[in-house]
């Protein structure tokens, strides 16, 4: 199941995507209210709603009809991996045969998301670009065991880790490079687990104007989806809602030589054979 947050004109709304169509979530449950999606992950109605799938009734307008947002538009956190690919890891000089205990964490902002097609500007000349797979929250989740962490994951959606490598490197915290408005575009929807396919093996894809830059799959995390869900948990109380993005594969811009800096103009698309595309143009 694909759900999405989506603005008809009236405002944000949940939805499912059903044959092109975005189908208002609530109108699927009966309920008149309007109310967001992470609202509907949080009161375990996502079950429900894929019960609902192909009620007639229900208010649905074609994509094209109406503003995509990201899936979850309000989240408590967004929490990044650093360097959990190992061909990226080796790419930018870690050795991978002294691998950490713990992973690289750092956070973004709200004001951080953007949605599919939305235009970025780069806040300095050398801005990168990172494909990354996202999983949102499901259930609170407070020192989960790692054999129980996938039944607090709602879904999974695609983020492009957009980095301003000079701030990132400025000091010895990446999160200044990290926070400039619009660096999490997300979405465009968030799948549900069984139409994501197993967690170790989730393709991603990204295209600098039309040329490959990365591809990958989630088998080359080091630290695995359910075990980032057991170890974050012990940090901190993960909430519904909460957006976890999980590392980028190898071939980032500034892991190139030449180094690649995005520009005026590109256009860059990250896609996923399950997750479906997002696309993201930048200016200067």
């Amino acid at each position: 199941m694909r759900l999405l947050t989506f603005d008809a004109g009236d405002g944000p709304r949940a939805g499912v995507l059903e044959e092109g169509r975005a189908v208002d979530a609530r109108a699927l449950l009966g309920e008149p209210h309007r109310g967001s999606l992470k609202e509907l992950i949080a009161g375990g109605r996502i079950d429900e709603l894929r019960g609902r799938l192909g009620d007639t009734g229900a208010p649905s307008h074609p994509l094209s009809a109406v503003r995509v947002l990201p899936p979850i538009p309000d989240p408590e956190k967004i929490v990044c991996i650093g360097l959990n690919y190992r061909k990226h890891a080796a790419e930018v000089g870690v050795d991978v045969d002294a691998l950490p205990d713990v992973p690289t964490i750092f956070a973004k902002y709200p004001n951080a998301l953007v949605a599919d097609g939305a235009t970025v500007r780069a806040p300095t000349a050398k801005t990168d670009y990172e494909a990354e797979v996202a999983f949102v929250v499901g259930r609170r989740a407070k020192d989960v065991e790692e054999a129980d962490a996938l039944d607090h994951v709602a879904g999974y959606t695609l983020l492009n880790d957009l980095s301003a490598r000079d701030l990132q490197g400025a000091t010895p915290q990446w999160m200044p490079g990290k926070v400039f408005d619009g660096s999490a575009p997300c979405g465009p929807y968030l799948v549900t687990p069984e139409e994501a396919g197993p967690p170790d093996r989730i393709g991603i894809r990204l295209t600098l104007n039309g040329e490959e830059m990365q591809s990958g799959a989630t088998d080359d995390l080091i630290f695995s989806i359910p075990q980032l869900v057991a170890q974050l948990s012990r940090l901190m109380t993960l909430e519904p809602g909460d957006i976890v993005s999980t590392g980028t594969p190898e071939g980032v811009g500034m892991g190139r030589k030449p180094r690649v800096w995005l520009a005026d103009g590109d256009e860059v698309v990250v896609e996923s054979p399950t997750l479906g595309r997002l696309t993201t143009r930048i200016s200067a």
